[in-house]
């Protein structure tokens, strides 16, 4: 029919009218562009390197608290820190993820599960940019741009630090999400056989 509505996009498209945290998604991926933007047009129009410098690493910086902080805990549910063991001195990495059980059971528990269109923009956001930064430092080489590869590298070490420790805590949540149905089916496994063995129980006594 001529009024009939459009269908809207299947979950988990690259629509921006399905994100869950559309607010929290800008700003994700504003940052994650504007860095790689303000580099590319001092890199371009500018010799100014002092200025680019400082921007890029004030956006780039903003970018890795926001993605560690904000960005991974609302869209994808996942979040990680550093922590240091006062006694021996030792640092370790702490993953935290949104509990899978309490996801499933519903609002009740005040926990949702992570959307799939929030899901494919983070993860797509998260490895898309390491890979441009790559591709910008083989041009600075290839243009014997050694000043500028030096920004590239600090750029590299922060969101290469961020994409390993969320691709860390994604397999640690994966694992714990395997971990969670076991249990659950091994419970429900028990309670199965021994309303079983009690019927069985219960019939042989009459």
């Amino acid at each position: 029919m001529d009024g009939a509505a459009a269908a809207p996009p299947p979950s988990g498209s690259l629509s921006w009218r399905l994100s869950s945290h559309p607010l929290t998604l800008l700003f994700f991926l504003g940052f994650r562009i504007s860095s790689l933007l303000i580099y590319i047009f001092g890199l371009l129009f500018t010799s100014n390197f002092v200025l680019i410098f400082i921007l890029t690493i004030l956006l780039l910086a903003a970018d890795f608290y926001y993605l560690k902080n904000i960005a991974g805990r609302r869209l994808v549910g996942l979040r990680w820190w550093n922590e240091v063991d006062a006694s021996t001195g030792n640092s370790h990495w702490v993953f935290e993820s949104g509990d899978p059980a309490a996801s499933s059971v519903g609002q009740a528990a005040g926990v949702r599960a992570p959307n799939a269109t929030d899901k494919r923009f983070f993860w797509m956001g998260l490895y898309v940019q390491p890979v441009l930064w790559v591709a910008l430092a083989v041009l600075a080489v290839v243009r014997l741009q050694f000043i500028w590869l030096t920004l590239v590298a600090i750029a590299l070490v922060l969101t290469i630090t961020n994409t390993l420790a969320f691709s860390r805590c994604d397999k640690f949540s994966q694992a714990t999400d395997l971990a969670s149905s076991a249990l659950y089916s091994g419970g429900l496994a028990r309670t199965v056989a021994g309303g079983l063995f009690s019927r069985v129980l219960g019939g042989g006594g009459r």
